[in-house]
């Protein structure tokens, strides 16, 4: 798994971080000292677990932990605390649970290994999930995933198009390849589509566009990912 660590006390980061260099299969990808912070990394870096002290300067970590529900694929928390009292309003919030600092290594190994079951369920779930979600003025509508055409990222956002219209969304193109990966093909570095739309594949001008069915636009396949494209139109 991939892990965040979040704590104002630097040496207290650190000792956790000993820690868990005793277990290979887990590594941490971020650190940080405040909960702003926090949350900037976690939507960059998509942690599946994140160690999070509750008492810290500014916002503190339950507050922190109800923002981090809010990203399309939640981490799971962990609070660290040195006061038990904290327990019951941190399970309100972070059902995965707690640590007492300073943590030991036996409550460190059996925490990664309950976390661990949980995560891959929820990753199952969020795989299954056939749909996307996307805002249209003041609502919030969603999407067929068997009804798309393609994705294409634009500015800062990705554009859903779709039988019946269009829509935006602020998912990145690598969060929805790994969430969909039996369902969405990149062909190029700002495009996915849908596997069972692609109908065929033309030599255009020295460009390689993609033919959709059902769909007027073509798409142009990059050469990197045009070995793939032809294989599976059974051409490779």
């Amino acid at each position: 798994m991939n892990i965040l660590l979040v704590d104002d006390e630097p040496l207290a980061r650190a000792r956790l971080k000993r820690l868990l260099q005793a277990f290979a299969e887990h590594q941490v990808v971020g650190e940080a000292s405040d909960g702003d912070t926090a949350l900037a990394l976690a939507g960059n870096l998509q942690p599946d677990l994140v160690f999070l002290d509750i008492q810290m300067p500014g916002r503190d970590g339950l507050s922190v932990a109800a923002e981090l529900l809010h990203l399309p694929l939640p981490p799971a928390v962990v609070f660290l605390t040195a006061h038990p009292q904290h327990a019951l309003e941190a399970y309100q919030v972070a059902p995965a649970g707690y640590l007492l600092k300073p943590v030991s290594p036996e409550q460190l190994a059996a925490t990664l290994q309950r976390i661990g079951l949980t995560t891959k369920a929820h990753l199952q779930k969020q795989q299954a999930q056939q749909w996307l979600g996307y805002k249209s003025g003041n609502s919030l509508q969603r999407v067929e995933l068997q009804q798309m055409f393609y994705l294409q990222a634009e500015d800062k956002y990705v554009r859903f198009v779709f039988a019946g219209g269009e829509a935006l969304s602020d998912l990145s193109l690598k969060q929805l390849e790994e969430q969909f990966p039996q369902d969405l093909i990149r062909i190029h570095r700002n495009t996915l589509v849908l596997k069972r739309r692609i109908k065929a594949l033309h030599l255009q001008e020295g460009k390689h566009l993609l033919e959709l069915w059902q769909c007027a636009q073509r798409l142009e396949v990059s050469r990197r990912e045009l070995p793939k494209i032809r294989q599976l139109l059974g051409a490779g």
